[in-house]
């Protein structure tokens, strides 16, 4: 783990989506120097299914050193962003660091994404971070410490990345693209940076995006927070660079990354928009492999059927992947979902029923 020096105390540090998971990580992270968090993030009250609130983040922050201001910010208001940085100023007198790390996501293809959630995607990701960085931005210029760091990716134009998840994306790569456009427009005053993990965080939103289990094939949050520690700690000459965790943290001396991994040993799951050879990445995701033909499961009719060629019924749910992948998947080598995220599993159809299938196989790998 890298160490923690003391410079961010007294630094007032601007997150969004802190209430839980990366952010309040980063939150954490500063919060062991003395830093000031500013908790801007939506949930007041206790989710269903995700721990957590901007109250019990704000407990967590004190305990281990730091001052916490709670907000309830939904990006998309633009006026609950302002009340915030209003608040955090009128509080801590100023703002060193703003993190924009709220972020929606649906990982599904054009015809699949209903216009609302698209317009989600676009209004949090992508406003969202524009209007958070706009309105703290003349506090920022006063600072000696002055960074924006965007919890995005670097910006691959390798189509794989796009056609499985266009809409996701794009609203993603709008956040990567103010770190372009700032980073020159605010040299000398502001560090402008993206930050993006190498392999994927367990984070709760991993945990419903990748089911139970996931967990072995991610790294914990302190990589980010670590990473991100890092990057604020330079001058405002590093700007406009899109750091991937672990490269950051090679740089810093750290050489063993099994502190970081939930089950160390076990193999990653690479997180999305990275490639180190676009063209041999693509052509492997584009790869059908031997082609094993079409086949069905019929799970509706009473006793169930499977068979080799098109059912008699119309199919509520169509799948399709190269053979080597799907033995992978049944023999628990590789989760549907992260098929499906990565473009190996393509699917047409009643989703809901599709994401059942990743219960289908925990329940058949417990049998074998």
């Amino acid at each position: 783990m890298l160490p923690n020096t003391g410079r961010l105390a007294g630094c007032t540090v601007f997150i969004t989506g802190a209430s839980r998971g990366i952010g309040k990580a980063i939150a954490l992270k500063a919060a062991k120097d003395g830093a000031n968090i500013v908790i801007a993030a939506k949930t007041a009250q206790p989710h269903p299914k995700l721990l957590g609130t901007i109250y019990t983040a704000a407990e967590e922050i004190e305990a281990v050193g730091g001052k916490a201001l709670p907000c309830i910010v939904d990006v998309r208001d633009e006026q609950q962003i302002s009340d915030a940085v209003q608040k955090a100023v009128k509080k801590f007198g100023g703002i060193d660091i703003l993190v924009n790390n709220a972020s929606a996501i649906s990982l599904t293809n054009t015809l699949d994404t209903p216009t609302k959630r698209v317009d989600l995607m676009m209004n949090v990701n992508t406003r969202g971070t524009y209007l958070t960085s706009k309105a703290c931005i003349p506090y920022l210029k006063k600072s000696k410490v002055a960074h924006i760091l965007n919890i995005s990716p670097p910006l691959n134009l390798n189509p794989v990345w796009f056609k499985e998840h266009c809409a996701y994306t794009i609203a993603k790569y709008g956040m990567s693209m103010y770190v372009l456009g700032m980073a020159e427009e605010f040299k000398g005053e502001i560090a402008v940076n993206a930050l993006w993990p190498k392999t994927a965080i367990h984070t709760a939103a991993m945990e419903m995006l990748g089911g139970p289990g996931i967990e072995s094939q991610c790294r914990k949050v302190d990589i980010i927070a670590d990473a991100a520690y890092s990057i604020f700690q330079k001058p405002k000459s590093f700007t406009g660079n899109f750091v991937i965790d672990e490269n950051i943290l090679k740089a810093e001396g750290i050489q063993n990354f099994d502190i970081y991994a939930i089950k160390p040993g076990h193999p990653l799951q690479p997180d999305f928009f990275l490639d180190e050879y676009p063209e041999a990445v693509s052509k492997k995701m584009e790869s059908t492999g031997e082609d094993g033909g079409t086949w069905f499961l019929d799970l509706k009719s009473k006793g169930g059927n499977v068979g080799y060629g098109e059912p008699s019924d119309q199919a509520d749910v169509v799948m399709s992947m190269s053979t080597d992948d799907f033995v992978k998947m049944f023999s628990g080598k590789l989760k549907p979902t992260m098929a499906f995220m990565s473009g190996k599993l393509k699917i047409k159809g009643n989703m809901a029923l599709a994401i059942k299938l990743e219960k289908l196989m925990n329940q058949m790998n417990a049998r074998l």
